[in-house]
């Protein structure tokens, strides 16, 4: 099955849907430092996945918007239909996150239009559509000034009467990460589309991606080596500064000045999983954070004082003067917090700081082949302009999940030519004796 994907980010999704057996065609991307991450690992001869895209000859490899694909490309994205299968993308959701500051009149909040569009221009078999769970909540409605719940809609309802229109079948639930072998506690919307003359062929339509990712859950995990839930501890253990120190970091893209963890081995089945294939290589974005001598004390009492795995409340974010809302210290024996794109939500549960990017990102179940690039963190007005490597973890869907995903899609869509060939065949038979 070949894909494309949309709002591509670092590459999560596609990295998740070529473990499941997928072919990437191309990858949109606006950012140009996720794009950068993004081509490291998928694009070219030198990309660190085993299974590069292929990417058209028509497409420049670079950052692209979505409006000017559309734009720009229109005849060639109607020439792929046929030869492209599954659409997927998870577009932004900032706007709807109950993570950020909702604001149901956020521009990015209408991208599944575009994605709506290339759709339509490509028609494949398949759609797979990542979202926060805030998108299927309805927002009320102003009328006169007041707000009203009348007649009130989500984005999820939109975005689903979009595709429908437009000729799918389209159902979408949360999943929850965690468990698919992902280390954090992470629910997403997932939104499944079977193009409508293949659904009619596929018991449950879409719903029936979903059934074959719950019968199969088990299963995904048995063949990862995985148990049922991983905790914080089970995923970053072996990324802990107390084994081997630290060292100078040299990162080029990092200021001087910056330590770096040395790397020590993995212990659990999770790591080793993860570090598969990297035995002896340098460790990508192992940064430590350069914390003041009055911050490292407030996270050391923090640890001290605060319940774990759960985030601080008011009156403990009163009594250390915080003035974030959302602050996670960590639990060693459980699935760590939703990871989010500022990376001081999360403190680590042995040590007082922030999580690395590579920290990060194992909880994300990327593999510690997948490199990241560009600046570390961004601040200020470019916050909203910049999509900095912890953001990129941090906005990005989990592999694992995705693997499971893509491989419950392409048993589906598999289970559906199977039955529109048969049927095709039985009509070809009723046909020959007729003339008989």
């Amino acid at each position: 099955m070949k894909f494309i994907d949309l709002f591509a980010g670092c590459g999560g999704l596609s990295l998740g849907l070529t473990q499941a057996g997928m072919s990437g065609v191309f990858a949109i991307e606006r950012d140009a430092m996720a794009f950068r991450t993004f081509a490291a690992n998928f694009v070219g001869t030198s990309a660190a996945s085993s299974m590069p895209f292929e990417w058209p000859d028509w497409l420049e490899k670079k950052a692209w918007g979505i409006d000017d694909l559309l734009d720009l490309h229109a005849g060639e994205l109607q020439g792929l239909r046929g030869s492209v299968q599954v659409i997927a993308g998870g577009p932004p959701c900032q706007g709807f996150s109950t993570a950020g500051r909702r604001n149901e009149d956020d521009p990015r909040n209408q991208m599944f239009l575009r994605y709506a569009k290339v759709v339509d221009a490509v028609r494949p078999l398949g759609l797979i559509l990542e979202n926060v769970p805030g998108m299927k909540i309805a927002h009320a409605k102003k009328s006169s000034g007041a707000a009203t719940s009348h007649g009130a809609e989500s984005y999820y309802e939109k975005a689903k009467a979009t595709l429908e229109a437009i000729g799918y079948d389209v159902l979408g639930q949360v999943l929850h990460a965690d468990r698919f072998g992902v280390p954090q506690r992470r629910p997403r919307l997932i939104v499944i589309g079977i193009r409508r003359d293949l659904a009619f062929f596929l018991e449950g339509g879409a719903s029936r991606v979903f059934a074959i990712i719950e019968e199969q859950r088990k299963a995904h995990l048995v063949r990862l080596g995985l148990e049922e839930q991983i905790s914080a501890a089970d995923a970053i253990s072996d990324l802990e500064m107390s084994h081997r120190g630290t060292t100078p970091c040299l990162d080029e893209e990092s200021p001087k000045g910056f330590s770096e963890i040395v790397y020590h081995r993995p212990s659990t089945n999770y790591q080793r999983l993860m570090h598969a294939g990297h035995e002896g290589k340098p460790m990508n974005s192992m940064r430590l954070a350069r914390h003041r001598d009055d911050v490292t004390q407030r996270f050391s009492k923090i640890l001290a004082a605060a319940p774990r795995g759960v985030r601080m409340n008011e009156s403990l974010r009163e009594q250390f003067g915080l003035r974030k809302h959302r602050i996670y210290p960590m639990a060693a024996g459980d699935p760590a917090p939703t990871m989010t794109t500022l990376p001081d939500d999360v403190l680590h549960y042995g040590a007082p700081r922030i999580l690395t990017v590579r920290e990060t990102a194992r909880l994300q179940s990327f593999p510690d082949w997948f490199v990241f690039l560009g600046k570390y963190t961004t601040g200020g007005h470019l916050r909203t302009k910049e999509c900095p490597r912890y953001t990129q973890v941090g906005n990005a869907v989990p592999p694992l999940l995705a693997r499971a995903i893509g491989h419950a899609m392409s048993v589906a869509l598999g289970e559906a030519e199977a039955a529109l060939l048969a049927h095709s065949a039985s009509l070809r038979e009723k046909v020959e004796l007729q003339h008989a």
